[in-house]
């Protein structure tokens, strides 16, 4: 809204502490905006810290009270825990938003009081109300904040001396911002930098590009699930990298195949965490996508094997893929088959598992693109998309398409077993110049046949060695 923002303060829940710091807030800033604190237990302290910081009292609002009955019911007496919210300062304006548009208004109105609005915490609510009543509650500024950003693959301290040299030129018209992202698997030094002058932030980001190490700078994806379908069908076409084209295109029309053969609900896709099943999950995406545009009926479904020891770090990743993907696990307990029975009872309309199975693996030999399971075994079609994959291509195509992945990969991990009996990769060992031992990513084992060395063994037996 071309509104700076020159502070943020978090509070704990100290009376005296919220309303003092409303009250400076108040004094120095044009708005001053404030989250959470205003519902009806003990620690929502927020309206009576607005009311001490003016030096007034709570005083009970009759639209409130009524509010507050229809939705707790009208049997709550006004000294109940549910009448709370009706008690606000004796100032504060009531502002209710209308989209005329889409037809949402806010049920329950934001108070102002002064040059103070009070927002709920809870981030779906504030959203709402905030795109509600923006123009009700703020002067929009007639500034505009540019804003461009630079990814790296170094180390801020390498890049140092640039950017104290740029800054030094560039600090009068241009805020320079430098941030460390040491979990990211695609690039280690976020720069960025924001003007008021369009024509002079597109001048300077191309002079500080010029000064960068070309080769460190990361054409980064930051939304690689939002834009999965244009992405995956875009490198079909490319030829920077036709290497990857086969690959890539016999696991799509795989999986186009599939979807006409059968069902989105039909259909699971197997899913534990590793990269196999990772760079599966984002292409079932990307052809669902696809396929159906934003009007997806429903979500992907994923099948999760809940039973041996995992890493904390997988564990994450998984909670986090689901997240991102919006993918409903579909889980089963205990060895493969006896889940596959358990899931034929509990979820009778899937007839189809997406596997990232490849040739590589054991007992594969025989597989083709769709075979059905074994005689003896519960009746699904397996779909084999990446079969013939090898272990480069997987990670070719992982870091083609910026697929977020799981961190123990960076760390040297090339196949996820059980965390019993899995350890980094010794073909991916090297001691640093400071002489410790540490671990290359999994992407840059040379030799994909080495590709499971680091569950030959124990971790027992590896450490004892």
């Amino acid at each position: 809204m071309g509104i700076r923002v020159e502070k943020i303060a978090v509070i704990g829940d100290d009376l005296e502490k919220v309303s003092s710091e409303i009250a400076n807030f108040s004094s120095k800033y044009t708005h001053v905006v404030t989250s959470g604190g205003i519902g009806p237990t003990h620690d929502d302290i927020t309206y009576k810290g607005v009311a001490l910081a003016f030096k007034e009292e709570l005083a009970l609002n009759d639209e409130l009270v009524t509010l507050c009955k229809r939705f707790f019911g009208a049997e709550h007496s006004l000294q109940s825990p549910q009448m709370k919210m009706a008690f606000i300062p004796e100032s504060a304006k009531l502002h209710y938003g209308f989209d005329p548009e889409s037809g949402e208004k806010n049920m329950y109105p934001v108070i102002t009081v002064r040059n103070v609005v009070v927002f709920p915490g809870i981030p779906k609510l504030l959203q709402k109300d905030f795109n509600l009543l923006r123009k009700t509650l703020f002067r929009e500024s007639n500034i505009t904040f540019h804003y461009r950003e630079i990814f790296l693959a170094c180390d801020e301290i390498s890049v140092a001396e640039i950017l104290n040299e740029f800054n030094s030129k560039y600090k009068d018209c241009i805020q320079l911002g430098c941030y460390p992202d040491l979990l990211n698997s695609y690039y280690k030094v976020k720069i960025s930098l924001e003007c008021q002058d369009g024509a002079k932030l597109a001048e300077a980001h191309k002079e500080l590009l010029s000064m960068l190490p070309s080769e460190k700078v990361v054409e980064y994806e930051k939304d690689p699930v939002k834009n999965a379908s244009s992405k995956v069908y875009n490198l079909l076409q490319s030829t920077t990298q036709p290497e990857l084209i086969t690959p890539l295109s016999k696991a799509v029309k795989t999986l186009e195949e599939a979807l006409d053969k059968y069902k989105l609900d039909e259909i699971c896709v197997g899913f534990n965490g590793g990269k196999d099943c990772t760079i599966l999950v984002h292409l079932f995406f990307a052809v669902v996508q696809k396929k159906y545009g934003d009007n997806i009926p429903g979500n992907l479904q994923a099948l999760y094997i809940e039973g041996k020891p995992t890493f904390k770090q997988q564990e994450m990743f998984i909670t986090e893929t689901f997240s991102r993907y919006n993918l409903k696990p579909v889980i089963i307990h205990g060895r493969i088959k006896d889940g596959l029975k358990e899931m034929q009872i509990s979820h009778p309309h899937v007839k189809a598992v997406i596997m990232g199975t490849r040739r590589s693996d054991p007992f594969s030999e025989h597989l083709e693109a769709f075979c059905m399971t074994d005689p003896d075994w519960p009746p699904f079609m397996r779909v084999n998309p990446i079969l013939e994959w090898t272990y480069q291509e997987v990670w070719a195509l992982l870091r083609a398409l910026q697929v977020p992945y799981c961190l123990l990969y960076d760390q040297g991990y090339t196949s996820l077993g059980s965390r019993t009996n899995t350890a980094p990769n010794p073909a991916l060992r090297f001691v640093d110049k400071y002489g410790n031992a540490r671990y290359k990513p999994a992407y840059q084992l040379t030799d994909g046949t080495r590709e499971r060395t680091g569950r030959t063994k124990s971790i027992s037996e590896i450490v004892e060695k």
